[in-house]
């Protein structure tokens, strides 16, 4: 059985029971400033609080992707309020999204789910294919000709829904569906958040800027 490692700053973390889902087992702990305290050997969620005790959310968030541990950790900024400015901000602290607390047990595994659900294999070959770019399904692993491109695994997963739908124009709210993040809903303005970061990672592989911006529409990844 693997094991999903789910961290929640919030101190009733440690009072969410467990939880098993087909071949996956979800395990609850309590993050702090510190950082997780055990050997971690599956996937990693963090619900961050934007206000904590001992330090700001931010920079627990920044903490996270500075630490070797957590720093593919999939991050959810838990807010105390929905407003544009918190938003950004987190995303700009390397959030992948966020949502509006306080958090309770179900909603955290709801949201899981509906995102891992997303990622399952939708296609037999395990090598996904677009002009220079090669996406492995199996080892999480993308290409830019023979050079590793560098990403989170939102930005992975995000990349792969492109690939998968290449020179077809996009709008945000298909990104963030794709991605499995309707629910709850999340700013569209978000996705250029995640645009710019896959960019970066891109750029830094040698493949120039394939992703076009469409105005006023969405974005296109251009495959010759």
């Amino acid at each position: 059985m693997d094991i999903v490692y789910i961290y929640l700053t919030d101190p009733y973390a440690e009072a969410m029971e467990p939880f098993a889902h087909d071949d996956m087992h979800f395990h609850f702990a309590r993050l702090d400033a510190s950082g997780p305290r055990r050997l971690l050997d599956g996937p990693l969620w963090a619900f961050v609080d934007w206000v904590m005790d001992d330090l700001s959310g931010l920079e627990m968030c920044r903490r996270l992707r500075a630490d070797e541990r957590t720093r593919d950790a999939h991050v959810t900024m838990v807010l105390e309020r929905d407003d544009i400015d918190d938003r950004r901000r987190a995303l700009s602290a390397g959030a992948d999204d966020y949502m509006v607390g306080p958090v309770e047990r179900n909603a955290v595994l709801d949201r899981v789910l509906a995102v891992q659900a997303r990622s399952r294999h939708r296609h037999a070959t395990q090598i996904l294919q677009a002009g220079e770019l090669a996406i492995d399904l199996m080892a999480l692993q993308a290409r830019w000709g023979q050079t590793p491109v560098m990403l989170r695994p939102n930005e992975f997963r995000l990349l792969r829904f492109f690939a998968e739908n290449p020179n077809r124009v996009l709008t945000r709210h298909d990104l963030i569906e794709g991605l499995g993040k309707l629910d709850p809903p999340i700013d569209e303005r978000t996705v250029d958040v995640w645009i710019g970061r896959l960019r970066r990672a891109l750029k830094a592989a040698g493949a120039g800027n394939p992703l076009r911006t469409v105005r006023s529409i969405g974005y296109v990844l251009d495959v010759g």
